[in-house]
């Protein structure tokens, strides 16, 4: 089984490769490895070497502190066996295509679109 730690620096890549836009293969491509390797970080299969987690961080832009964010918040929900928004959230494409969506657009709009949402949310 995974470790909690690979899995979670696994979701933290997908998160941030899905927000830039890019595809698995090219952030192999910019590292130097074999697509289905990022598959494998992806899903916690496989540990990331600290190396190599330099190299997916310079690629995706972003600092290597990244990637645990989140961490204590996950695994102390996963130990009381939390309900309501899954821990995977971030992870799910769907989610990750409406924060994509939802950012690109106009600001006036998206707040009205967020204030209609919010108003939704508390009659269901």
């Amino acid at each position: 089984m995974a470790h909690i730690v690979d899995v979670h620096v696994g979701k933290r890549i997908r998160q941030r490769r899905w927000l830039t836009g890019m595809t698995q293969q090219k952030l192999a491509e910019l590292v130097g490895i074999k697509f289905q390797q990022i598959q494998k970080y992806e899903t916690g299969a496989n540990r990331v070497s600290a190396s190599r987690l330099w190299d997916i961080a310079d690629a995706l832009d972003v600092q290597v502190s990244f990637f645990f964010e989140g961490l204590k918040e996950d695994a102390q929900a996963l130990a009381e066996g939390e309900a309501g928004v899954p821990l995977d959230l971030m992870g799910d494409k769907e989610a990750m295509d409406l924060v994509r969506s939802y950012y690109a657009i106009p600001e006036n709009q998206r707040r009205r679109l967020f204030e209609l949402a919010r108003v939704l949310s508390d009659v269901a």
